[in-house]
């Protein structure tokens, strides 16, 4: 048994009954990035790979006694954010966490892959003004970085001006996903907490099944910082993550099906696609400090360096 506590993050988020997004791709992410995932759940949907038919909005109560048996009992290293539905979530989550020290990954949901709305037009205020300022990184695609700050993005220089413009909202780093620039023969997604800027490039795949990207990408920053990396390794790690799960998502139903959160599982087990940690998805520096209970599967529960 490990010495030492695991790692845990806590997921802020609606439920997704198809099993590709929200909760269900947040806890997917977290065992296999080797941390302790935990939830809060907002709404239940009733979705599958083609759409959303049901949304059902929990209580600010409820949201607010969830948050807090974990905080006071187990205790969390990071908290991720998805979908919070309407103002007065938002607003309950914001107050829940404003008082904690804990990085905090929000990743502003507002629409499904199948065009779905996820968000009340009255929370986008909420949004912006009560949970972006309590932010360490926030991760929105295109479409919520013109919901959040105006700014239609259709090149890398607006993605620049649109993460200014987001900055000024107050989180810490802004990381904007450049996945929807098809113009681009890569998957550039851009992070800058206003004087770093940098650039995560990966190929784009060929791959139609990529529901739930956005939900990955985000708990597996958390992840990062759970482990003790600083953001831009956090984010470094999880762009090799969410690309490996692009590449593999696999058909699920008669739409889109998910990207795969088990895809190092189904590798060839001759050690080049082994089961690994976070740790050994970031690259060489921004290392966090030892953790003995992150081990890396492949073999056999050696502790990571």
């Amino acid at each position: 048994m490990p010495s030492e506590r695991v790692p845990t993050v806590l997921s802020i988020a609606g439920s997704d009954s198809g099993g590709g997004a929200g909760i269900q791709a947040d806890l997917k992410t977290m065992l296999a990035l080797g941390v302790h995932g935990m939830s809060a759940l907002t709404a239940i949907t009733a979705q599958n790979s083609v759409g959303v038919s049901g949304v059902w909005e929990l209580s600010a109560d409820a949201v607010r006694a969830q948050i807090r048996a974990v905080v006071d009992d187990i205790g969390v290293d990071a908290i991720k954010t998805g979908m919070l539905a309407s103002a007065s979530l938002v607003t309950a989550v914001a107050e829940e966490v404003a008082n904690l020290t804990t990085p905090l990954v929000v990743d502003p949901v507002a629409v499904s892959k199948h065009g779905d709305p996820l968000l009340a037009e009255d929370a986008v205020d909420a949004l912006r003004y009560r949970l972006l300022p309590l932010a360490t990184v926030v991760t929105p695609n295109l479409d919520e970085v013109t919901l959040l700050t105006g700014i239609s993005v259709s090149g890398e220089d607006q993605m620049r001006a649109a993460a200014e413009a987001l900055l000024a909202l107050g989180p810490r780093w802004v990381l904007i996903k450049g996945g929807h620039l098809r113009d681009d023969p890569d998957a550039m997604d851009l992070l800058t907490d206003g004087s770093t800027w940098k650039e995560f490039r990966a190929p784009r795949s060929d791959n139609r099944h990529t529901h739930g990207t956005g939900c990955t990408l985000a708990s597996a920053v958390a992840s990062g910082l759970a482990a003790g990396f600083d953001v831009p390794a956090a984010v470094a790690a999880a762009k090799k993550y969410i690309s490996g799960a692009i590449a593999a998502g696999f058909r699920l139903g008669a739409g889109i099906g998910p990207v795969d959160h088990a895809w190092r599982w189904r590798q060839p087990a001759d050690g080049a696609g082994a089961v690994t940690t976070v740790a050994d998805n970031a690259d060489a520096g921004g290392k966090p400090p030892d953790h003995p209970a992150l081990t890396d599967l492949s073999t056999g529960g050696s502790t990571l360096r």
